[in-house]
């Protein structure tokens, strides 16, 4: 199992700390670059990879150690290096602890999971190799195939990071799956969860009893011609192929009284050069907790401040390719949010998933959501909007268990879908409550109530309903 070694400094490391560092394994180890030296590696006698260490981030965002990590993290801004030993290599893993307790030391900081980096020493490395070729040029690709290519991750949260993300879009451009491999204990960021593409990419969970599952269907699975695929049951037919669901993902669901705010809207804005992005999502997330996200990155962990001018500058900068991103709040009030800023025939589209966490006797402030979806619909030029509640866990990390579907509580349209519209259609509707008319009577948006409420799934039904009525079905 792989391991991810990180050191929070409040001093940014110099190149002499992380050469001592990097001598963790002797002076007779070898040091190279990859990604125009973004990425130093610790290297065997041939010159393969058993250390692969990321440039330092300076992370501005309060929280987001205790998010990823469950640490106590120094006080903003800090320093965050990680580092990555290499599968399969035992003294890889000694060497990256290693590395990242000696940084601690010199520049000052410490070091996660500190049971890995507890030592100063050198390690004894003589005669150590690493595999052949690191698969796909990837650091964080373990194994590949003609099929998917595997990332195996041993951490408390499996997060997006810059190791992650460069896997994602390696395999992506291969025409390849993604599977991650972790063991039971780890959860997902919720920023991972929205990006995993379908099948064949899955998040592939280790289990005593069933071997492997999926963690985010509980399915088990096999590894077989390639890549982790999923079980048949004994009685499965051609007609109803049935696939065994591990007893872990099962267990422990109760409702703990932890609930989810998900709210998914997408804004069509005509492309201008004076155009800001970010400003709907903002002003939802203000209706919402009374505030304003707390930070924002192209990677986890969240590192830059919220600025709406830095993001509307970066994803102008990569236009016309879209720009992913993921925006957090403060700890005293989980959100996360990841957007997608594209260009299309249409104008500039934000796509955004948002979602906030409470814990037992806190409630959702369901009120709020008429006036976000009226400032959405006449200030930031909203498509369409859908607004969920779920039993699910208040940090928003998502486990390998069972944890349910969320229940509709509202859906808007925009004044230029609602004109889009033959007739009347979508203000008559087959829902006992009327739509609510939000902006001018000359051009409105509608917002649809819901019943949302997550002991009753006749929510979904009646949001079908809706959407077949407003389909013309």
């Amino acid at each position: 199992m792989t391991k991810d070694v990180i050191t929070l400094t409040q001093k940014m490391p110099d190149a002499l700390s992380v050469l001592a560092g990097l001598l963790a394994g002797g002076p007779d180890k070898l040091v190279g670059a990859e990604g125009d030296g973004a990425v130093v590696q610790l290297c065997d006698e041939q010159g393969r990879p058993l250390v692969s260490v990321e440039a330092p981030l300076l992370v501005q965002v309060r929280g987001e150690a205790q998010r990823l990590l469950g640490a106590t993290e120094p006080d903003v801004p800090y320093w965050w290096t990680e580092a990555r030993a290499t599968t399969g290599v035992k003294e890889a893993e000694q060497l990256a602890g290693t590395f990242a307790a000696r940084l601690a030391a010199l520049v000052g900081g410490t070091a996660w999971p500190p049971q890995v980096a507890n030592s100063l020493a050198v390690v004894k490395a003589d005669g150590v190799s690493a595999a052949r070729t690191p698969a796909a040029a990837q650091p964080a690709v373990d194994v590949l195939t003609d099929k998917v290519a595997v990332v195996i991750q041993d951490r408390a949260v499996v997060a997006m990071t810059a190791w992650l993300s460069d896997a994602l879009r390696a395999a992506a451009n291969a025409g390849l799956g993604l599977q991650i491999v972790t063991p039971a204990g780890t959860r997902l960021s919720p920023a991972v969860r929205n990006s995993l593409p379908g099948w064949p990419s899955r998040w592939v969970v280790q289990d005593e009893k069933d071997g492997y599952y999926d963690g985010l269907s509980g399915a088990v699975l096999q590894w077989t011609h390639g890549l982790f695929a999923t079980v048949e049951s004994p009685d499965a037919t051609q007609q109803d192929v049935r696939t065994p669901v591990a007893d872990t993902f099962k267990k422990d669901i109760e409702d703990r009284g932890e609930r989810q705010l998900a709210i998914s809207f997408r804004t069509v804005h005509p492309a201008d050069d004076r155009l800001v992005l970010g400003g709907a999502l903002e002003s939802v997330w203000r209706e919402i907790t009374g505030e304003p996200p707390a930070g924002w990155g192209t990677e986890e962990p969240v590192n830059l401040p919220w600025s709406l001018r830095q993001l509307t500058d970066l994803a102008f900068e990569r236009s016309p390719a879209p720009t992913w991103l993921v925006v957090v709040g403060s700890p005293e009030r989980p959100g996360l949010a990841t957007v997608r800023v594209s260009r299309t025939t249409g104008g500039v589209e934000e796509d955004v998933t948002l979602a906030f966490g409470y814990g037992p006797g806190e409630e959702p402030p369901v009120d709020a959501l008429p006036r976000a979806a009226e400032i959405l619909a006449t200030r930031h030029d909203l498509q369409s909007m859908l607004v969920q509640i779920r039993r699910a866990r208040r940090d928003l990390s998502v486990p390998p268990r069972f944890e349910g579907p969320g229940v509709p509580l509202a859906f808007a349209l925009g004044a230029e879908e609602v004109r889009a519209m033959p007739g009347d259609r979508a203000r008559r509707t087959p829902l006992s409550q009327p739509p609510v008319q939000l902006g001018p009577k000359t051009r409105p948006a509608l917002y649809y109530p819901l019943p949302g409420d997550p002991s009753d799934l006749s929510g979904w039904q009646d949001f079908e309903r809706l959407m077949r009525h407003l389909k013309g079905a």
